[in-house]
C-alpha cells in the first residue's frame, strides 16, 4: 500500500497523463484540418463526428486500462474506485461513439443530399469495416444499458458479467474501421504510430494481468478446494489450500477474483472477499446464494482446482490512523469485516456493529463472539426489522450511533453492507462530523 502523500502525488500525475493524451488527440485532429473544414452544417457535423470518434475511442481504451487488474493501479486508487470511474467513463464512451455515428451520418447525408437511411446503407455496403463497427457499437450500447442500476438489478451477475465482457469484442471489431478510415490514420505516420501504440499497450496490459497473472499464480500456488462448510441459510464458506500461500501477501479486507475449474464454472470469475485473515495455511471465502454461479460454488467438491486474480482492494487496516476502530457490517458484508476483526490482534476498545434482518441471516456468530472476547472488543447485534421490539426505527441513525459509540468522531470507521445501508451510514457519520478521511467503505456497495 502506498503512503497517503505518495497516493495524492501519483494520482495527480496519472490524471495529468490522461488529460495530456486527450489534448494531444484533439491537437492532432486540429492539425489534420478539424477546424479548417468548418463553415457549412454538413462540414461542421462531419468534423465533430470525427472528433467524437477519436475521444470515444480513447475513452474506451482508458476504460479497459482502468479494469485491466493492474496491481499498481489497484494500490494507487483501489479497485473499487477504479470500478466507479470505469462505470461513468463507460457511459461517456457510449455517448461519444453514439454522437460520432449521428453527426457523421447526418453530415454526410446533408452533403450528399440523401436520407439518413440511404446514407447508413451506403456506409454499411461501401466503407471498409463499417458493418463490424456498427456491431461493436451495438455491443457497447447493450453493455451500457444493462449497467444502469434498474436493469442490472434484474439480471443475474453471471448474465451481466457475460454481456459486459462484450465490450472487449466491441473494441476489437471497431479497430479495423479506425485503421482503415480513421481521421488520424490517413497520411500522418506519427498519428498512426501513436494510435497503434495505444491499442498495443492496452492489449499488453490485458494479456499480462487478465491472463498472465492467473496463470503465474496457478503454477506457483496449485490452489484446490479443501472443503465447503455451511454457515447459515444459503451461505457457505469455501476453504482453499495450496503451496506458499504467504507469498500472496494478502491482507484482511481484500478480495480475489475466484475461478473454480469445475464443469460450467471455469469461464466465470467471481469477486469474493476473504472472510478470514490470511494465515499461510488456507484462504477462506464465504458465499451467499444469489445466482447460479454462487449456488454452484456452494456445492464444489474437495480437490477442485482454483485459479485466482489478486489480491485486490484497499479496504484494509493499512488505512487506519492512530485511532480506535469501529466496524459496521450489514448482512453478508460481515465477511471482510470479520477478517478485519481477526487481524486486529490488539483490538481493545474496538466496536463491531452487525446489522441483519433476522437471526437466520447472522453468520459467524460463534466466531465473532470468540474473537470479541479474545480481543476485548465490543459487539452490538442489531437484528430484526426496523421498529421491531428492542430495535429503533432507524437503527443506524446519528443518535443511535452516538448512543452505541459515544466517541465515534475519534474513530476509524470501516463499513461493508448494502448500497442503501452504506449511503445511510455515510450521511449519519457526516452529521456526527466524523472526518471523511476516517470513513472507509467498499465502493462496490455504492455502485
Amino acid at each position: 500500500m502506498l503512503p497517503p502523500h505518495v497516493w495524492r502525488i501519483r494520482s495527480g500525475e496519472v490524471a495529468l497523463v490522461l488529460g495530456l493524451n486527450a489534448v494531444v488527440i484533439v491537437g492532432m485532429w486540429m492539425r489534420h484540418g478539424g477546424l479548417g473544414v468548418l463553415g457549412s452544417p454538413a462540414a461542421d457535423l462531419t468534423a465533430f463526428g470525427q472528433l467524437t470518434a477519436l475521444l470515444g475511442t480513447y475513452a474506451a481504451l482508458v476504460q479497459i486500462v482502468l479494469m485491466s487488474r493492474s496491481p499498481w493501479l489497484d494500490q494507487l486508487f483501489g479497485m473499487d474506485r477504479l470500478a466507479h470511474w470505469h462505470r461513468w467513463l463507460g457511459f461517456s464512451c457510449v455517448s461519444l461513439i453514439g454522437a460520432h455515428v449521428l453527426f457523421t451520418t447526418v453530415g454526410y447525408a446533408l452533403g450528399d443530399g440523401s436520407s439518413l437511411a440511404r446514407e447508413t446503407w451506403t456506409f454499411l455496403t461501401t466503407y471498409p469495416y463499417v458493418l463490424l463497427a456498427y456491431v461493436g457499437t451495438a455491443f457497447l450500447v447493450i453493455g451500457a444499458l444493462t449497467s444502469i442500476r434498474a436493469a442490472r438489478r434484474r439480471l443475474k451477475y453471471e448474465t451481466w458479467h457475460f454481456i459486459h465482457l462484450s465490450a472487449y469484442l466491441a473494441i476489437a471489431l471497431s479497430f479495423g474501421h479506425v485503421l482503415a478510415v480513421g481521421t488520424d490514420f490517413g497520411k500522418d505516420r506519427v498519428a498512426r504510430v501513436y494510435w497503434i501504440s495505444l491499442y498495443v499497450t492496452v492489449a499488453a496490459l490485458l494479456l499480462l494481468f487478465r491472463f498472465g497473472q492467473p496463470i503465474r499464480l496457478g503454477l506457483r500456488h496449485r490452489l484446490r478446494v479443501h472443503s465447503v462448510v455451511r454457515e447459515g441459510r444459503g451461505v457457505a464458506s469455501v476453504y482453499v489450500t495450496g503451496r506458499d500461500l504467504q507469498l500472496l501477501r494478502a491482507r484482511a479486507g481484500q478480495y480475489f477474483n475466484w475461478r473454480f475449474l469445475a464443469p460450467g464454472g471455469w469461464w466465470r470469475a467471481h469477486p469474493f472477499s476473504l472472510s478470514a485473515a490470511p494465515n499461510g495455511n488456507y484462504l477462506r471465502l464465504t458465499v451467499k446464494n444469489v445466482g447460479d454461479g454462487s449456488a454452484a460454488i456452494q456445492h464444489l467438491k474437495a480437490g477442485t482446482r482454483v485459479a485466482i486474480e489478486g489480491p485486490y482492494g484497499t479496504f484494509t487496516l493499512i488505512r487506519r490512523g492512530p485511532r480506535r476502530v469501529l466496524l459496521i457490517a450489514g448482512g453478508i458484508g460481515i465477511t471482510p469485516i470479520r477478517a478485519l476483526l481477526e487481524e486486529l490482534h490488539s483490538a481493545k476498545g474496538t466496536v463491531l456493529i452487525y446489522r441483519a434482518r433476522s437471526w437466520e441471516h447472522v453468520i459467524f456468530k460463534e466466531e465473532l463472539d470468540l474473537l470479541v472476547r479474545e480481543r476485548n472488543a465490543t459487539l452490538h447485534y442489531l437484528v430484526g426489522r426496523r421498529g421491531a421490539e428492542g430495535l429503533e426505527r432507524e437503527p443506524l441513525s446519528p443518535a443511535a450511533l452516538r448512543h452505541l459509540v459515544p466517541d465515534v468522531q475519534q474513530r476509524d470507521v470501516f463499513i461493508c453492507g448494502s448500497g442503501n445501508m452504506t449511503r445511510g451510514l455515510h450521511k449519519s457519520l457526516a452529521k456526527l462530523q466524523v472526518p471523511p478521511n476516517q470513513v472507509h467503505y467498499e465502493r462496490f456497495a455504492l455502485l
